[in-house]
């Protein structure tokens, strides 16, 4: 058996934008049936995920697998088919991956339909390069 290609999606806080991302990257990898698993990392982690995130992905039907933000590792870094960040990286992850930036999302709090529609759509463009 082959073991899950690891996508991480990065956000500064680890509790908004990253677990939508991490969330409906799964989501959509179980429709698709591709052996891949993304997760949600901070590289300055909140306490909590954010309300307004949770509240958002319920309300479209899903859950997501991190209960609190997570810390990024350089250990995840190094195992990672694929990182992408929605902020900037501190300097010690960058010179170890190939990293994509995600820009000009807005914030989950502020208009949480939106940051997920974008993000979506960018899942998907990767999704498509991944297979």
């Amino acid at each position: 058996m082959t073991q899950d290609r690891t996508i991480i999606f990065v956000c500064e806080h680890g509790a908004a934008k990253s677990i939508v991302a991490a969330t409906y990257f799964n989501s959509l990898a179980d429709e698709w049936n591709l052996s891949m698993r993304a997760i949600a990392r901070g590289t300055i982690p909140e306490q909590q995920l954010s309300a307004q995130a949770i509240e958002g992905l319920r309300q479209d039907g899903l859950t997501p697998a991190e209960t609190s933000p997570q810390k990024l590792t350089s250990t995840e870094i190094a195992s990672a088919e694929r990182v992408v960040s929605f902020c900037e990286l501190p300097e010690e992850y960058q010179t170890k991956i190939i990293l994509e930036q995600w820009n000009g999302i807005p914030p989950v709090s502020e208009d949480y339909e939106k940051a997920r529609d974008i993000i979506v759509a960018k899942i998907e463009v990767l999704m498509k390069e991944l297979v």
